[in-house]
């Protein structure tokens, strides 16, 4: 009985210090500006590359796909204006970026610094934190090139915009969750670095980046419904482009599995920190 009453104790501490992490706020933020500085340290153009990279992607996107293949959007966007296809995937290019960006650099966040791990007494589950607000900053910078391209191929923005923070809120839960979880499991299991990136592969077309659900055969399409990743693809899309509602019920669900998500990750960010001085 007492055990259970001792567990009981931790979890809730636990979570007290996951929901305490925005007292941190300014330590995640000077971080978050480093992370940009140094990633572009050395360059010419600095951070307008994050500026010029999805821009030049949604031009050859939009020549590929517009121009070239003529691509459409499934029956239901039969006659698709040019240059919507490509904001089409564009805008399901936006959220996978950052969830693949977050996933792929977990497994080393830990293992990268040392340091603080040793020597310095240092919040060590911020470091995904960290890791999520570049990838968010890259991800809105992304949102304002496909904005300026929806002002240029359909003359408008979509006034439903004003629902992109709720679509961001299962990814972001998701991709932190994640985070937790793998950054604390790559200290212990180097191969999650290497394997990782294959998962995000896979994932990436097992998702409706580049083709509709509506284009997998029905005996396969279940696959992409429990993929939470399917949803929050179609909640950009209904904000950015589509001019529609969120697909409530779906967001819901998947909203209340990212926050398990990011609640069981950080748990066991938690329990395993303890052991990473010892492990590396």
């Amino acid at each position: 009985m007492a055990t259970l009453v001792k567990d009981a104790s931790n979890e809730r501490a636990t979570l007290h210090n996951m929901f305490g992490l925005v007292r941190h706020r300014e330590l995640i933020w000077q971080l978050t500006k480093r992370e940009l500085s140094t990633r572009y340290k050395g360059s010419y153009l600095g951070v307008l590359w994050s500026f010029i990279v999805p821009l030049t992607m949604l031009l050859v996107y939009t020549f590929v796909f517009s121009v070239v293949f003529k691509g459409q959007w499934g029956p239901r966007f039969s006659e698709m204006r040019p240059g919507e296809f490509a904001l089409t995937l564009f805008a399901g290019l936006i959220p996978f970026n950052l969830f693949a960006e977050v996933v792929n650099r977990s497994p080393n966040l830990i293992l990268n610094v040392p340091n603080y791990v040793k020597k310095v007494v240092f919040p060590l589950e911020i470091l995904p934190v960290v890791s999520l607000g570049a990838a968010l900053i890259h991800s809105l910078i992304a949102g304002g090139v496909f904005l300026l391209g929806s002002l240029v191929f359909l003359k408008s923005i979509s006034p439903t915009i004003v629902l992109l923070p709720l679509a961001y809120l299962p990814l972001l839960l998701l991709s932190l969750g994640l985070s937790w979880f793998l950054s604390a499991l790559g200290v212990y299991i180097r191969d999650v670095g290497q394997g990782i990136g294959v998962f995000v592969q896979i994932l990436f077309f097992m998702s409706p980046v580049f083709y509709p659900v509506s284009a997998v055969p029905q005996a396969l399409r279940i696959v992409l419904l429990i993929n939470p990743l399917t949803t929050i693809l179609d909640s950009f899309r209904a904000a950015l482009l589509w001019q529609e509602s969120l697909p409530w019920g779906p967001w819901g669900l998947c909203t209340v599995v990212a926050t398990a998500v990011a609640v069981l990750g950080y748990i066991w960010f938690a329990r395993t920190k303890p052991g990473f001085a010892d492990v590396m």
